[in-house]
């Protein structure tokens, strides 16, 4: 029997995940190739042999995504699987389309097929966008756990972007293992956090095995989402996180909704800046499309150190990359602060852009006059490192969830903006996590 020639459309996350699971030592199907989008410098490199089994002596190609309809044609693929998360349902269908017209099915893999069972409980927590607030609210959900005496240890969504051999299972339980693993911006934003509250913290790209190495050390993993995707553990209560600045996108994109559908508890975060009407979108979605599910009402509320040395400078704002760029943010908090405290003016970066950073402002022209905290590479980070220097203004806001400080050498004064999950009566996620 033939077996399936197959193509994994991904983005260095939930396509090996799928991989690992469904396909590796299944000699059903041979995955030819993957195709790589959204996060830079990922193609162009292979799903080593080390982790890709003993049907791939020679280990799996990554090509960039715009090659589909080539391999499509030129390897005589018979189905592609779409593993990438936090796109619009028309753009799926778009891919689908392509991927139909150029002669192969297109495949969705399900939630319960790609979902391992814990020894431990899991709690996870997902969203329904890139910058909902999912981070904050699984620190939330840690520092609950942790009052009640749990053994907690956060296993972050995917997020392999450099030797993936050695990326197979990290561990990170002080900050000095973020430079041991080289770890890029994004990562660090991830796992810092959960660091400075003494959480360890686990990531990789062979999820069983990281999920078995953690489960000896864990009374509680709570899974840390990443993008909108659907969690890689089988959880006990699904938490996921919506935005009403965003309202109606909760229904429009994948796989958010089948998160949103999926939920046990639904998180409405943001209502301190989010106007009633959105809000009330929001619900009513929930209200039609997941009515069991509870609802908790939150706040992120902001929090700077020296508030009056905002008061009239020229800022330069500073936001998490990944929300601005395919999270379509137009503002977050350091925007809040900035305003709130009267700036005299917020600096547009694009006359200091150099580099990866213009090529991201060119691929998402709406950003607008905020500076994405890209740093996907050594490369990257001295490029944002010089973006900023370059900049004319008086201060530097930095609302993203690590100190930039801590890797940048920035020339100018700069303060950071920090913000935390505030609940808004009740019920609340104590009650929520109830019997955990």
């Amino acid at each position: 029997m033939e077996r399936m020639r197959t193509l994994i459309m991904g983005a260095a996350g939930r396509d090996f995940h799928n991989f690992n699971l469904c396909f590796r030592d299944n000699e059903a199907y041979e995955v030819v190739a993957f195709t790589a989008t959204q996060i830079p410098n990922i193609d162009g490199r292979k799903y080593p042999t080390e982790l890709a089994g003993k049907l791939y002596p020679e280990g799996i190609p990554i090509y960039p995504e715009q090659d589909l309809e080539r391999l499509i044609c030129t390897q005589k693929i018979h189905q592609v699987v779409f593993a990438y998360s936090d796109v619009t349902h028309l753009y799926v269908m778009h891919v689908a389309s392509r991927v139909i017209a150029a002669g192969a099915d297109f495949r969705l893999l399900g939630a319960e097929r790609t979902m391992l069972e814990s020894k431990v409980p899991v709690i996870s927590v997902c969203a329904v966008r890139t910058g909902c607030g999912k981070s904050q609210t699984t620190r939330k959900v840690c520092d609950i756990l942790q009052r009640r005496g749990r053994r907690v240890v956060a296993v972050r969504h995917p997020m392999p972007y450099g030797d993936l051999v050695k990326q197979r299972v990290q561990r990170f339980a002080k900050l000095e293992d973020l430079d041991f693993h080289e770890c890029t911006i994004e990562e660090r934003e991830e796992y810092e956090p959960h660091i400075d509250r003494g959480v360890v913290v686990y990531a990789g790209v062979d999820y069983e095995a990281i999920l078995r190495q953690a489960e000896r050390e864990a009374d509680v993993v709570v899974w840390d989402g990443g993008n909108n995707d659907l969690p890689f553990y089988r959880a006990r209560i699904e938490i996921v996180v919506v935005d009403p600045h965003r309202p109606g996108h909760e229904v429009l994109y994948h796989p958010g909704e089948a998160n949103l559908l999926r939920a046990h508890v639904i998180i409405i975060n943001k209502i301190q800046t989010a106007n009633a009407a959105d809000i009330e979108t929001v619900r009513k979605n929930i209200r039609q499309y997941n009515p069991k599910a509870t609802v908790i009402d939150c706040a992120s509320p902001i929090s700077v150190p020296n508030p009056e040395l905002i008061l009239g400078k020229k800022v330069l704002v500073i936001e998490d990359g990944p929300t601005l760029t395919h999270g379509e943010m137009t503002y977050g908090a350091g925007i809040v602060a900035a305003e709130r405290y009267g700036a005299g003016a917020i600096v547009d970066p694009r006359p200091y852009v150099v580099g990866s950073i213009a090529e991201t402002f060119q691929k998402y022209p709406k950003i607008g006059t905020l500076l994405p905290a890209m740093g996907y590479g050594k490369k990257q980070v001295r490029e944002l490192e010089t973006t900023i220097n370059k900049a004319d203004c008086d201060l530097v806001l930095i609302a993203t969830p690590i100190d930039l400080g801590r890797i940048l050498k920035i020339n100018k004064p700069s303060m950071r903006v920090t913000y935390e999950l505030q609940e808004l009566g009740k019920p609340d996620l104590e009650e929520a996590l109830k019997g955990i």
